[in-house]
């Protein structure tokens, strides 16, 4: 079906470069005109029993879905005067107005689909819709603009954070086209996101099928050692269980002369340079080469916490999604204030060892997390984490096993990602395409059986993202 579909057979000029001709019965409108309002939210008070209510953050906004994520509520006082025009309502959008970062700037857009009565934070505004425009059609033409990068022109960067200006945005020009083209649209990419949804959840299954496969392979060699036959003995570590009798325990800070950590600098000029600039993100359990961003060697001279670590480190995350994630440095670098790094390993020690034990760890390294929607660990956890410790040789053997019984694991790991990657990038486009008018999708959307399958969103656990920290008012 996919396949089958036309352009429209009339265009016009839209008058805006980056849209191009538009279908010659859509309208060309400010993107305002499909909204009654746009009232920024309230972070209010601490709970207090009498006031509370669900307030909608950004670390609550699912990215793949474009969707309002209810799985983790945080509740705050809001008076009920200050509820006014701000209590959300189902089909409403909430737009980012502060946050975000050069690889996700802010602005995205998602929808409120739930019955449950909330208010949106402070960085979020909330916009009702007018009447003759469908809230999903909305959703799909905002994503579109964020794809295309029409946000950033409205962007006003400040220290640290970044905010949108929203007057600006709304002004955006756009095509509408009709009430009932925009639900066929909805139709139409319901049912092709239903689609690719359930190709990437089957491939994730797989992934994860994978994944267990090869942390087993991990877990035994790191805890037992190569010999079957070797006498065990209790370590006194919950998560670790018996070991090798001749291994013994140490704490992970006593393998390692060197431990830090990072920050974050303030201010455009200290980025784009040569120096790596390692976020939790960047950590994937392997050799980190290159970094989504970098950082000038000024950044180093005007922030004493921002230290220069060098190859071979040992760097683990502590926030949020990755908690536990880990990463040996390839060559000299330096963090953010989210991971715990631990540098010039000593003599008998092979720090990619130690890397394998910690993913072992992880579940460990997750229950001692605190915090809300994004938890943390300190650093004093990873520190502190009492390791098994075999001679330099085992270590050496160990990590020879282990690559080669999980190579050929990894690599359809890495292959079933790229999928689900260019699936994403498909999907991205095909959405782009079709709310642009660049394909016509009516008669398509006409054939579709009455009894379509719903949208299936992707479950929150397969989607893949580094959130930052919300700060309030």
């Amino acid at each position: 079906m996919i396949a089958d579909l036309k352009p429209y057979p009339k265009y016009k000029d839209s008058g805006l470069p980056w849209l191009g001709p538009v279908p010659g019965h859509w309208e060309v409108r400010r993107l305002r005109a499909s909204i009654v309002d746009c009232v920024n939210g309230i972070w209010g008070a601490d709970p207090n029993g009498e006031d509370d209510l669900v307030c909608i953050r950004v670390a609550d906004f699912d990215r793949v879905n474009l969707r309002v994520s209810l799985k983790k509520k945080t509740l705050r006082a809001v008076s009920p005067s200050a509820r006014s025009r701000r209590l959300l309502k189902k089909g409403d959008l909430l737009l980012e107005k502060s946050g975000g970062g050069d690889l996700q700037p802010v602005g995205v857009v998602v929808l409120y689909h739930h019955d449950e009565q909330a208010v949106c934070s402070n960085f979020v505004a909330r916009m009702p819709l007018a009447d003759g425009y469908n809230s999903h059609f909305i959703n799909f033409l905002h994503f579109t603009l964020y794809a295309y990068r029409i946000n950033v022109r409205s962007i006003k960067q400040t220290t640290g954070i970044q905010n949108l200006d929203g007057k600006a945005y709304l002004s955006e020009p756009v095509a509408f086209p009709p009430a009932e083209e925009q639900a066929a649209i909805v139709r139409f990419l319901d049912w092709t996101n239903a689609r690719l949804e359930r190709a990437i959840r089957a491939k994730r299954k797989v992934i994860a099928l994978l994944t267990e496969q090869k942390q087993a392979i991990i877990h035994r060699a790191v805890t037992r050692g190569l010999d079957p036959s070797v006498p065990l003995k209790p370590s006194g570590i919950p998560w670790l269980g018996d070991i090798p009798k001749h291994w013994e325990v140490r704490k992970l800070r006593s393998l390692f002369r060197t431990q830090g950590s990072g920050t974050t600098p303030s201010g455009d000029r200290y980025y784009g340079g040569l120096i790596n600039w390692v976020m939790s993100g960047d950590l994937n359990d392997s050799v980190v080469r290159v970094t989504r961003r970098t950082v000038h060697e000024q950044a180093l001279t005007a922030y004493s916490t921002l230290k220069l670590y060098p190859a071979n480190s040992l760097v683990v995350a502590m926030y949020g999604a990755t908690i536990g994630k880990t990463g040996i440095l390839a060559g000299n670098a330096c963090t953010n204030q989210a991971c715990c790094v631990l540098a010039h390993a000593l003599p008998d020690v092979n720090a990619s060892l130690f890397q394998l034990v910690l993913q072992t760890a992880k579940p460990h390294l997750l229950r001692e997390a605190y915090g809300g929607g994004q938890p943390n660990i300190n650093a004093e956890v990873v520190r502190s984490l009492r390791v098994p410790f075999p001679s330099l040789k085992e270590q050496n053997s160990i990590l020879a096993h282990v690559d080669e019984a999980t190579s050929k694991l990894t690599t359809t790991i890495s292959r079933l990602e790229r999928e689900i990657e260019l699936l994403r990038e498909y999907r991205t486009r095909l959405i782009a395409d079709v709310v642009t008018g660049k394909l016509d999708v009516r008669e398509a959307a006409a054939r579709l059986p009455e009894d379509a399958p719903p949208e299936v969103p992707i479950p929150e656990e397969d989607i893949l993202s580094e959130a930052e920290p919300e700060t309030v008012e």
